[in-house]
């Protein structure tokens, strides 16, 4: 997949993280059926594999479907496997080149202006710019400045509100985990899940 175009395009990216197999796959098919095309599942959530083993079978080679969390090369391979079709780091590791020689395109986490050039150097695709509450939105504009063909996703602690000051501050994306999905990786409340999609996909289209 083109993942820089995707980012891009839906602005939106889902990070799944939980406890409950069942409940994570639940919540995977419900964002992508309230419109979410863009979703991350965390290789910290209980059978991360296996979830998305799950969800690509259902919802088949074409959704953006991605593993998270994926720091080593292993991780990386274990992911591809499963049918992560991009990954998402929380730093630079060796999961940045592994994916890059398993063809599969990474959106690598930094914060540093340093960190910035080694991943980009690295072969990221995009920034994730975590934790992006350290310094908010004003932050992110001032990396702006000296990376300004730079794809930057910001992450951690972006609600629906946060996610249009990031957008108006130059970001190509945000990746958003908890205060979208809620209970729902518990097993909590799918119609509220829909509920929060709705509000997120609203705050972030142009």
């Amino acid at each position: 997949m083109n993942l820089l175009d995707e980012l891009r395009t839906h602005r939106l990216l889902a990070i799944v993280r939980g406890p409950d197999p069942a409940a994570a796959l639940t919540a995977v098919l419900t964002l992508a059926e309230s419109g979410v095309a863009l979703v991350e599942v965390s290789l910290t959530s209980t059978d991360a594999l296996g979830v998305i083993r799950r969800a690509r079978a259902a919802l088949g080679p074409g959704f953006g479907l991605g593993a998270g969390t994926v720091l080593s090369a292993e991780d990386a391979r274990a992911a591809a496997d499963a049918g992560a079709g991009f990954l998402v780091t929380p730093a630079i590791a060796a999961s940045l080149a592994e994916g890059g020689r398993l063809g599969l395109p990474v959106l690598a986490g930094a914060l540093t202006p340093t960190e910035v050039v080694q991943a980009t150097d690295g072969g990221a695709t995009a920034i994730k710019l975590f934790p992006a509450s350290l310094g908010g939105p004003d932050y992110l504009g001032a990396l702006r400045d000296p990376f300004p063909g730079t794809a930057f996703v910001p992450v951690g602690g972006v609600d629906a509100d946060g996610a249009r000051r990031y957008l108006d501050r130059g970001a190509t994306a945000v990746g958003v985990g908890s205060p979208l999905l809620g209970d729902s990786v518990r097993g909590g409340d799918t119609t509220a899940l829909r509920e929060r999609a709705a509000a997120f996909l609203a705050a972030v289209r142009p």
